[in-house]
């Protein structure tokens, strides 16, 4: 009979993933790549709502994770915009160089 996963492991990859995504903030200078970063530790967050939502047997963390991803495709959508715009004007998406906000 195969082993069941536990809550435990979707935890761990929980944990992984957001400090992979939490590395890549505070590690990286490419405006995109901080971009993904944030969705990424998003992501682990919803992991671990569902992992526990499922455990408890309750609803509260898929509903609440069906907000987080409305407001994450919202944000990707204003977050691209913006990173279009900045690329146009300054014709570099690399953070270090846009530490001044005049045109």
């Amino acid at each position: 009979m195969p082993e069941q996963v536990t809550i435990d492991w979707y935890i761990a990859l929980s944990a992984i993933l957001f400090t992979i995504g939490a590395l890549g903030v505070l590690l990286r200078r490419n405006a995109i790549v901080i971009f993904m970063s944030v969705e990424l530790m998003l992501n682990a967050a919803n992991l671990a709502f569902v992992a526990f939502a499922h455990h408890l047997g309750d609803l509260g963390g898929q509903i609440f994770v069906f907000f987080v991803m409305t407001v994450a495709a919202a944000e990707v959508a204003v977050g691209l915009a913006l990173i279009v715009a900045i690329f146009r004007t300054k014709r570099s998406i690399n953070i270090d160089e846009l530490n001044t906000m005049k045109g």
